[in-house]
């Protein structure tokens, strides 16, 4: 047995025991080189690991979820989602619509999908049940909108990506803002839809839209609404890297907080820095581990095998990335999305590249295709961010979510047929790979 097929095997058995992603690849790949006798040399584990762990880039996660949650403290989500209900608040499904462009907008913040859904839902999922939604209709709503957290730059699973394929980080940041414009419409339509075809109507309290009334609170939130253009802004005229604009991200989110709104408090910005520690924590885990069992992945020539079966089926593009994302389908149900791409990446995009796809377009339908993973049990994290805040069972909200998930996969579809979408606005801005 090669010390491939020993690795994978027991990478299986030790999803199957519920052992953590990160133990699973550093056992299974030193049970393989161990088993392999000198295929690589012992010291290749701790250097592996070590690599893993210093990667510059990374450190832009931490920074913007601790920005994420400073934000949400220092009340900017409420002047974000008090902003956009008055655009929205009184048609139809108004208030299932406005969770949906607070989560949009909120995602040029955090970066992080179940970070949007717990900021954005714990303002609106109340509200909407208090003005007669279902809690399924409301918890779907907030759960499908937080997908748009992973697509809008900056992106938690982009700044990944781009590491693992050696493309620029800003390049990738730029490729994501059509595509998650046109998933944040479908979002939106389906909120209206459904809501209209159950008769939940808007907030029939909220004042009729008063431009007048409207510009005074954009002035009043202007701080708030000023946020993802200074962070975004600072990183595409040059000022900043990715890295530094998710420092610039926590200052300005300091500044607000305590400056201009006056609510941020030291347990605030404690919890934040809690936040922002342990999800570096488990990223640099599961990024050092996949770098070695990547190390046991390029010895054996995984990916040039995987490339042969597969091109065996069909050399089509289009075809051979309908695979992929079906095998995506299923591994989302299973595996958290930043392990799925960490561990698929290295794989695959060899793959990729010699079919002579971009790795910008390849790397736009990943991160799509990997927001069905936020909304499909049993490991949809979306799903348990909302049910905890509706007060409903994952299976409910499961149910409630279908229609999302087919707007999503037309998304995907139409990404995945017209790669102009996103290599279109990359190019034009002149950033390459």
């Amino acid at each position: 047995m090669t010390p491939l097929a020993i690795a994978l095997i027991v990478l299986v058995a030790m999803f199957l025991l519920g052992l953590p992603i990160f133990m699973s690849l550093i056992i299974s790949s030193v049970v393989a080189i161990l088993a392999g006798g000198d295929i690589l040399p012992l010291s290749v584990i701790h250097n592996s690991l070590f690599d893993g762990l210093n990667l510059f880039p990374l450190l832009a996660i931490p920074c913007f979820v601790v920005a994420g949650t400073l934000m949400e403290f220092g009340n900017i989500t409420q002047q974000i989602v008090d902003v956009v209900k008055q655009l929205v608040g009184r048609v139809y499904g108004g208030l299932g619509i406005t969770t949906i462009l607070a989560c949009t907008f909120f995602a040029a913040i955090s970066g992080s999908g179940p970070g949007t859904v717990a900021a954005v839902g714990t303002i609106l999922v109340p509200a909407m049940v208090r003005n007669g939604y279902s809690k399924d209709y409301a918890s779907a709503a907030a759960s499908s909108g937080g997908t748009i957290g992973i697509l809008i730059p900056p992106s938690n699973p982009m700044i990944i990506y781009a590491i693992l394929g050696n493309l620029s980080v800003t390049a990738m940041f730029t490729a994501g803002f059509i595509p998650g414009f046109i998933v944040a419409f479908a979002m939106i339509m389906t909120a209206y839809l459904l809501a209209k075809r159950n008769g939940f109507k808007g907030d029939e309290n909220a004042a009729p839209f008063n431009m007048k009334f409207f510009l005074r609170s954009c002035g009043n939130a202007g701080f708030a609404l000023a946020t993802p253009f200074i962070i975004l802004g600072s990183i595409y005229t040059g000022w900043a890297t990715p890295v530094e604009a998710s420092v610039v991200a926590i200052v300005w989110a300091l500044f607000v907080g305590i400056v201009i709104n006056r609510v941020l408090r030291p347990r605030h910005i404690y919890r934040a820095l809690l936040e922002g520690a342990m999800t570096c924590g488990a990223v640099l885990l599961i990024v050092g581990a996949s770098t070695l069992f990547g190390k046991i992945l390029t010895f054996e020539e995984a990916p040039q095998r995987l490339a042969s079966i597969v091109l065996g089926i069909s050399d089509d593009p289009h075809l051979v990335l309908l695979m992929i994302i079906g095998v995506l389908y299923v591994l989302g149900m299973f595996m958290e999305t930043l392990a799925t791409i960490i561990i698929l990446v290295p794989v695959l995009l060899p793959m990729i590249l010699q079919l002579g796809i971009d790795p910008i377009h390849f790397g736009i339908v990943l991160v799509v295709t990997n927001n069905v993973a936020m909304l499909t049990p049993p490991l949809g994290v979306n799903l348990f961010v909302a049910s905890r805040i509706a007060g409903i069972s994952v299976e409910r909200i499961s149910v409630a979510v279908i229609p999302y998930l087919i707007a999503l996969t037309l998304c995907i579809l139409l990404f995945t047929y017209v790669p102009a979408i996103s290599t279109w606005l990359p190019s034009l801005m002149g950033y390459g790979q």
